[in-house]
C-alpha cells in the first residue's frame, strides 16, 4: 500500500484495502488482549513489592476484565467464515396469519433495529412493502459495521408469536409466523460471478400508502436470478439505478449463502428456503399469554423477560446458538 502506483487502479487497491481491514479486524483484539494482560501481571508485580491489601482492588478489578475480554475474544473465533465479518442485509417476510403476522414482522424489525442501535451498528431501509392495516408484509434493511452478519446469520429462520391480539374485538390467543432471512453484504474480497443473460429485472412503481414518501415513478427494482429462481426487490431509492445496485448486492448474497450451504450440512438445515412459514417450522418462540418466555428451540434457551427480548435483547439466543459452532481445526 506504501507503493507510489498503488492508487492508479482503484478497484484493485480498493479489493486490497478491504483484505487488510478483515485482517487487522483479526489481530488487533489479540494485541489488545495481550496488553491487558501485561498490564495486569504488572499490577500484580508492583502489589507484591508494596502494601498489597491497598491495591488490592485495583488487581481484582484489572483481572476481571481481562478475563471479559478474553471471553469475548473466544466468542469470536466461533465466526471464522469469510463473509462473518460483513455487513448484514435482514429479510422479514410475514407468513401465516394475516395481519397479526404482519403486526408481528414490525415488531422483529424493531427488535433487531434496537438490537443494532445498542450495538452501535448504523442501519439502512432497503425496501419495505407496507400492509393496509399494520405492519410490513416484507420488510429489508441493511446492519452495517464489523461482523454484523456473523452475529446475525444465526437469526434466520421462522420465528413464532403467541399473544392475545390486539386486532381481535374478542381479545382471543392469536400465533403469528415471521420468517427472518439473514445475507451478508459482500465486498471485493469475495467475488461471485453472476452473468447478465442469468438475470430477469422487472420494474415498478415504488410509492408507500401515500404521504410524502409516496413515489409515482417507476424506480422500484425486482431481480430475478433464472438458474436458480432466487428473486430480490428493492424500492428505497428514488433512483432505479441506485435500486437496481442494491438489488444487485442482495442477489449476490442469497447466492452466496448458498454455496455456505453446499459447504456446511449442519447450518444447511437453516439457510435453505424455508418453506411454509406457519407451525412446526419455527426456530423460535416468543409467548406473550398466558406466561411470558421466549424460547429457542435449536439451543433451548429460555428467557422470561419476553419484553426485554422484543426490546433488542437478542444477545442470549445469538451468543447460544454461535457456541454451537466449532472453528477450523488448526493446521
Amino acid at each position: 500500500m506504501l507503493a507510489p502506483n498503488f492508487w492508479d487502479h482503484p478497484d484493485k487497491a480498493q479489493s486490497i484495502v478491504t483484505k487488510l481491514k478483515g485482517l487487522k479486524a483479526t489481530v488487533k483484539p489479540f494485541e489488545q488482549m495481550a496488553r491487558r494482560i501485561d498490564d495486569a501481571q504488572a499490577m500484580i508485580e508492583l502489589a507484591g513489592e508494596e502494601d498489597g491489601q491497598s491495591m488490592l482492588a485495583e488487581v481484582e478489578q484489572a483481572i476481571k476484565e481481562a478475563r471479559e475480554e478474553l471471553d469475548k475474544l473466544e466468542f469470536k473465533t466461533q465466526m471464522s467464515d469469510p463473509a462473518d465479518i460483513s455487513n448484514a442485509f435482514v429479510t422479514i417476510q410475514a407468513g401465516a396469519g394475516g395481519t397479526e403476522s404482519c403486526d408481528w414482522a414490525s415488531m422483529l424489525y424493531r427488535m433487531y433495529t434496537r438490537w443494532a442501535e445498542d450495538h452501535g451498528y448504523d442501519l439502512e431501509l432497503v425496501d419495505a412493502d407496507e400492509a393496509e392495516q399494520a405492519g410490513f408484509r416484507s420488510v429489508t434493511f441493511a446492519v452495517r459495521g464489523e461482523y454484523a452478519y456473523g452475529y446475525l446469520r444465526g437469526e434466520a429462520g421462522v420465528h413464532r408469536l403467541v399473544r392475545i391480539s390486539p386486532f381481535d374485538a374478542q381479545s382471543r390467543r392469536h400465533t403469528s409466523f415471521v420468517a427472518v432471512d439473514i445475507m451478508p453484504e459482500l465486498d471485493d474480497s469475495i467475488e461471485i460471478d453472476v452473468k447478465d443473460s442469468d438475470i430477469e429485472m422487472d420494474t415498478f412503481m415504488s410509492g408507500g400508502p401515500g404521504g410524502q414518501h409516496q413515489n409515482k415513478t417507476a424506480s422500484g427494482v425486482r431481480l430475478r436470478h433464472l438458474p436458480t429462481g432466487i428473486a430480490v426487490e428493492c424500492r428505497n431509492e428514488r433512483s432505479q439505478h441506485k435500486n437496481r445496485k442494491t438489488a444487485m448486492a442482495m442477489l449476490k448474497a442469497r447466492l452466496y449463502r448458498i454455496e455456505q450451504e453446499k459447504r456446511d450440512a449442519e447450518l444447511a438445515k437453516l439457510y435453505n428456503e424455508k418453506g411454509e412459514i406457519a407451525f412446526g417450522s419455527q426456530i423460535r418462540s416468543y409467548v406473550l399469554h398466558p406466561y411470558q418466555l421466549v424460547k429457542d428451540h435449536r439451543t433451548d434457551v429460555e428467557v422470561g423477560n419476553a419484553g426485554g427480548v422484543l426490546d433488542g435483547n437478542v444477545d442470549p439466543f445469538i451468543e447460544a446458538f454461535l457456541k454451537t459452532r466449532k472453528p477450523p481445526a488448526a493446521n
